[in-house]
């Protein structure tokens, strides 16, 4: 029989003739180990598990055009292709235009975006009904439903009319004689007013027609209404000045302003854009508490099909990823040389990272001192153990036995428990770990090859140095004071 074989069977056999003890402290290593490796792989896995839950919280990233610049969907899809695909939860582009629902004379800002990447970027709206699925739906937020009486089942007519600023370009080079000009602005609360003017022979205003259907009837709609406010602007010359040229009504500034503004920016009616007029059903209510009620949302391919142009004000992305690659990945997009500038949308990045450092601190803080009550129940037990061997370990030293053995029998002894409850706890840890994110975050984890041996080495170490106070008292045991039975 070899030493090694010997020495393993006298180990066993010592373990054996003190079944209780021995299993107390196999069980507390193995309850020790449980609790390492379930929060080991929590510790790892749980960031990814709350990161992908506070992307509920909504995007964390904001791409926009950088001054000057423009931004459409194949620019969009170049630039996202610079971020790993297993980062990028969702992109939700959005285009921004003001339409008129004449029948109801209201107007309101509509979104034309991506709605399957808005339920990833944005979980946490609330939709009666359903999303849009095909072209001509809209989704109408709660605020503008309750205006214009509209719900689920409903149809509207939209108008959009591009606005002083859409008409890119300088209007005076169609401000000649004889000219039929057309041109809109916003007025008050963002209602459209248009204006059609013919010019004399001489470029002067021969003709004017108001539409300020948009405007309140008090106020606004005495443009259209109070001939004496059109009369103003016959016979002069464009650009008109309001204040110097004409006078504001009394109480519609926003609206006095809107149509000299049409004026200005007017363009030619055969040059200037159309405007457009499609019928939407609406498919649901949005219901989030916050300002994206006050909206309304359809497919970017109506707002294409409405405005003719293939236009994005913001994309907002939702990416799983720490703070630092967050920076990272901004930094990336704004050197791409594709004309965006990207931004973190701070309050949610600064609070998910305060969130999983938390998090990981408590992990931690719990497995340190589980960890150390498994060595003071192991080194308990040893204790007791040792008490129980004085009279063999004092006959083994009368015999000869070297301090060194000694250590070696309890060390081992030890050692084969951590092998023996880390191998255990290993298992049971990472189904406790699952067990925890199943019914916490509600999806599973990943078994981590690396968590057996980890699991192992660190109950070994920990039953090692748990026997370190009982060998130090069993190497100082007497054997002439045992045997006299002292």
């Amino acid at each position: 029989m070899t030493k090694r074989r010997m020495f393993l069977r006298m180990i066993t056999a010592s373990l054996l003739r003190r079944r209780s003890r021995m299993l107390i402290a196999l069980l507390s290593i193995g309850i020790g180990a449980t609790i390492l490796a379930g929060m080991v792989t929590i510790y790892y896995d749980v960031p990814r598990q709350m990161r992908a839950q506070m992307r509920s919280y909504g995007a964390n990233m904001l791409l926009m055009p950088e001054d000057g610049g423009t931004l459409d969907s194949e620019k969009l899809a170049r630039v996202l292709g610079e971020l790993p695909e297993d980062a990028l939860v969702g992109a939700a582009p959005y285009r921004y235009v003001r339409l008129d629902m004449t029948s109801r004379q209201q107007s309101f800002t509509t979104a034309g975006t991506d709605f399957e990447q808005v339920q990833k970027t944005s979980p946490y709206f609330s939709v009666e009904g359903r999303y849009p699925e095909s072209t001509r739906e809209i989704l109408v937020g709660k605020e503008v439903a309750e205006t214009i009486g509209v719900r689920e089942g409903s149809t509207m007519e939209l108008t959009w009319q591009p606005t002083a600023q859409d008409n890119a370009g300088d209007a005076s080079a169609d401000w000649v004689p004889g000219a039929r000009l057309t041109g809109s602005a916003e007025g008050w609360s963002g209602g459209a007013v248009s204006v059609t003017a013919v010019l004399d022979d001489e470029a002067r205003i021969a003709e004017l027609e108001i539409d300020a259907s948009t405007q309140t009837e008090e106020f606004g709609g005495r443009a259209q209404s109070e001939p004496e406010f059109a009369a103003q602007f016959i016979g002069k010359t464009l650009p008109v000045e309001l204040g110097t040229d004409v006078d504001a009504l009394t109480g519609a500034t926003f609206t006095s302003t809107a149509v000299v503004e049409a004026l200005n920016t007017a363009r030619q009616a055969n040059a200037a854009a159309k405007t457009n007029t499609m019928k939407y059903t609406v498919t649901g209510i949005l219901v989030t508490g916050g300002e994206e009620e006050g909206y309304a949302f359809m497919s970017l391919e109506d707002m294409r099909n409405l405005t003719g142009e293939d236009k994005l004000d913001v994309a907002e992305l939702s990416i799983s990823a720490e703070e630092d690659a967050l920076n990272a990945y901004a930094e990336a997009l704004n050197a791409s040389g594709e004309g965006v500038t990207a931004r973190l949308v701070k309050r949610v990045t600064k609070s998910e990272t305060a969130v999983l450092g938390k998090l990981q601190a408590l992990v931690f803080l719990v497995t340190a001192v589980v960890l150390l009550l498994t060595m003071i129940c192991v080194s308990t037990t040893m204790m007791a153990v040792v008490s129980e061997r004085r009279r063999e370990i004092g006959l083994r030293k009368a015999l000869g036995a070297s301090d060194n053995s000694i250590r070696v029998e309890f060390l081992g002894e030890g050692m084969f428990l951590g092998l023996l409850g880390g191998a255990l706890g290993a298992i049971l840890g990472f189904v406790f770990a699952q067990v925890v994110s199943v019914n916490v975050f509600n999806s599973s984890i990943t078994f981590q090859p690396l968590l057996l041996p980890i699991a192992i080495v660190v109950s070994m170490i920990i039953a090692a140095l748990s026997c370190l106070a009982p060998i130090k008292r069993a190497v100082a045991i007497d054997p002439a004071l045992v045997l006299k039975g002292e």
